[in-house]
Order: C-alpha cells, then structure tokens, then sequence
C-alpha cells in the first residue's frame, strides 16, 4: 500500500521534527545546567523552553494530521498551520532568551514592550490557524 502525502503535510511534519530536534538539544543544555548547579536545577526558563519544545513538537504532529484531512486547499492549511507554528516556535525562542541571560523568573512580571500585544497575536494565531484546520477536517470527513 502507497500512500502519498501533501506538501502542506509534509512541511507540517518537518516543523514537527526539527522543533522535536529542538526539544533534545535543549535538554542537553538543561541536563548541563542540573549537573553544574549546586540545587541540581536548571533556570526556570531554560526547564520551561525544553518543556514547551516537547510539548509543541508533538502538538505540530497533530497539526500535520488535520492538515492532511482537510478538505481545504494546500495554501489555506499550510498558512493556518504554519501561523501556529510561528507562534509555538517564537514562544520557545522568548524561554531561550530568558534562559540564556537569566534574567526573570516570570516574563509577565516585567514585561518587555509589545509583550501585550505579541500575546493577542498569539492568541488569536494559534487558535484561529487550528480553527481553520479543524474546520476543514470537519468539511472533508463529515
């Protein structure tokens, strides 16, 4: 049996598995930090960034399976998924930074300018791109 998958799939699957590479480089730099810290812990930022690159990575994986069931064409799913993408992949970028200049142990207690309103983006982005998606699932297996 053959099956042949979408571009929009198959680019939602490589998101998927270089944010998954992602999650494993970071827990390198988390194990690095717990083994050189006299608490044997890592930042917070840097033990949240491995988290949510784990996290996100599997979450692209059922991204790339709504984007192959949909019913809507390959330029529509590929932009909602990778509107989401965006937004995963920039979340994991701020907990790199926080890590890195240890500077906070909560991003909301001094926000950095724009932090408002890059959080309505991201809000709006990663529900409204699965939105679409989810609703092109329904469109095309119901």
């Amino acid at each position: 049996m053959s099956y042949s998958l979408g571009v929009d799939t198959k680019i939602t699957l490589l998101a998927a598995g270089l944010i998954f590479l992602l999650a494993l480089v970071l827990g390198v730099w988390k194990y690095r930090q717990i083994m050189a810290a006299a608490d044997h812990r890592a930042h917070p930022y840097v033990d949240i960034a491995h988290r949510a690159a784990l996290l996100y990575s599997f979450a692209t994986l059922l991204l790339a399976v709504f984007v192959e069931l949909s019913a809507w064409p390959t330029w529509i799913n590929l932009t909602a998924a990778g509107v989401v993408v965006f937004f995963f992949v920039g979340a994991i970028l701020s907990y790199i930074a926080h890590g890195a200049r240890r500077d906070t142990v909560n991003q909301f207690e001094n926000p950095a300018p724009g932090a408002g309103l890059f959080m309505t983006l991201l809000i709006a982005g990663e529900i409204g791109g699965f939105s679409v998606l989810l609703a092109g699932f329904v469109a095309g297996q119901f």
